[in-house]
């Protein structure tokens, strides 16, 4: 089947040949009659294999053929996305295949302001696309409704629950009107997922699957290599420098300082690179990614959050440089590279304590993973000893226990340390209205120590103040004036 095949209108066609479209991958083969067909739909398909055309197209199609209007500060089409990065990757997508038609677009997402976007609403738009968080705070402002919603489509379900995003998705749905068409699509599909679509999706919905759940892309070729978690830069640095055929490569790090750290060691050592992460602004992240797809910078260091949706052409190498603690999340990182058709290679790094990461991986996808070249190895600084101290500060964020810095246990008496007075020496019940002795200078009145509602003036004027200097000037005259 070709694309010029499909029931789609003379503007989307254009738009479909205006973007290098020939032939639907199998996910919109068999999508895309159905939802025309305005069938609820459950898609599963893998990361890359054109799930946002298999959604996209029909839809434009059908808001064609409605004949409808938008009406003020509502959308007729939303598409809920877990990340920023991928919102604005779905509405650039939706502009594409739009870009012949009077359909308009606009994505809303947190981490910046929010007056444009509430701006692009006012009018209202045909096909919004938003995130969880930003979507219901527009909401409560009034800035948008969606009493005339006709389409939703929820993507990266399996990601929305790993991010904690269920609560945001129940209160969204809860505001959805009845009469409309569903589109629910999922990398995986666990039992939690199978759950929430059961909640979203109408009775007997269109089931898609074009591949077996969670396995990665046969043209990846993968590689594993072991080592301590202090070498793993200088591991990162030698296989850059000695492979330049790496020039497009993605880095994954499980922790925002981590990515960071990387990126430090890859500058050393005069690599172009970059990182993205939540601590980022989001003009930042959107430089790096778009410096990335130019190729100006050689690696992109990310945490998970760039897992999922990144479409970036000609990913030739994806590292893990740590491993992640979920194994579907694996899948989808290796996934960023073998797209459109293409071969890809996967490097993972296996420090002692990801033992069993890997064996939990290796499991859900049913491949054991070939290890690298050793002779890299011999290229590396020797292994350090581990102390107790940095067992433990590499344990850290991995389900290990931290050391207990508490502060009833940093007052415990340790050996060694001076004996705690008697606790019979100290006084017990304290008159609260006691006064303290005050030492008197010769030729000074003392102030008194305390005020008639028993306050405590001793510390507020201060030797060498200007009070202190009147209160002393009083004084003398005083003394003046009993002698004459």
């Amino acid at each position: 089947m070709l694309f010029s095949e499909l029931p789609l209108a003379n503007p989307l066609q254009r738009a479909i040949r205006a973007v290098g479209y020939e032939q639907p991958t199998p996910i919109q083969e068999r999508s895309i009659p159905s939802l025309l067909e305005g069938k609820d739909l459950l898609g599963i398909a893998q990361t890359g294999t054109g799930k946002t055309a298999a959604f996209a197209l029909p839809i434009l199609q059908l808001l064609l053929d409605s004949g409808k209007f938008r009406a003020p500060k509502t959308c007729r089409a939303l598409i809920l996305l877990p990340t920023r990065e991928l919102a604005i990757q779905v509405e650039e997508c939706f502009k594409q295949y739009a870009q012949f038609t009077a359909i308009s677009t606009a994505c809303i997402f947190g981490g910046v302001s929010d007056v444009s976007q509430k701006r692009n609403l006012i009018r209202g738009v045909d096909v919004l696309v938003a995130t969880p968080g930003r979507l219901l705070d527009l909401i409560n402002q009034k800035a948008v409704s969606l009493k005339a919603l006709e389409f939703f489509v929820l993507d990266e379900a399996d990601r929305m629950l790993d991010m904690g995003f269920i609560h945001d998705i129940r209160k969204v749905v809860a505001l959805l009107p009845q009469n409309r068409q569903n589109l629910f699509f999922s990398a995986t599909m666990p039992d939690d997922i199978t759950k929430l679509a059961a909640t979203i999706l109408r009775p007997n919905p269109v089931r898609v699957e074009v591949a077996p759940q969670s396995t990665p892309i046969e043209r990846i070729h993968q590689e594993l290599y072991r080592i301590d978690k202090r070498r793993k830069g200088a591991l990162l640095k030698e296989l850059l420098l000695a492979h330049p055929e790496m020039k497009k490569v993605l880095v994954f790090s499980r922790t925002k300082h981590g990515a960071d750290k990387i990126t430090r060691v890859l500058e050393k050592a005069g690599i172009k690179c970059a990182a993205i992460h939540g601590n980022k602004s989001q003009n930042r992240r959107q430089q790096a990614l778009g410096n990335f797809k130019c190729e100006q910078i050689r690696v992109l260091v990310a945490t998970d959050i760039a897992a999922r949706g990144i479409d970036v052409d000609d990913v030739s190498h994806v590292f893990n440089y740590d491993l992640p603690d979920v194994p579907e999340t694996f899948v989808h990182r290796i996934g960023r590279t073998a797209r459109a058709g293409k071969d890809g290679i996967a490097i993972s790094f296996c420090a002692p304590d990801e033992e069993q990461d890997l064996r939990a991986i290796e499991k859900l996808t049913r491949i054991s993973i070939p290890e690298g070249d050793k002779a890299i190895y011999e290229k590396l600084p020797p292994q350090q000893k581990e102390t107790p101290e940095s067992e433990m500060r590499n344990a850290r964020g991995r389900g290990f226990p931290r050391r207990d810095n508490s502060r009833g246990k940093q007052n415990q008496a340790k050996p060694g340390n001076k004996k705690e007075r008697p606790q019979q020496n100290r006084p017990q019940n304290k008159p609260q209205n006691e006064k303290r002795p005050v030492p008197k200078s010769e030729g000074v009145q003392q102030a008194n120590p305390q005020d008639q509602l028993g306050r405590r003036t001793i510390g507020k004027n201060r030797p060498g103040s200007r009070a202190r200097k009147r209160m002393r000037e009083a004084a003398e005259a005083a003394r003046r004036a009993q002698g004459n």
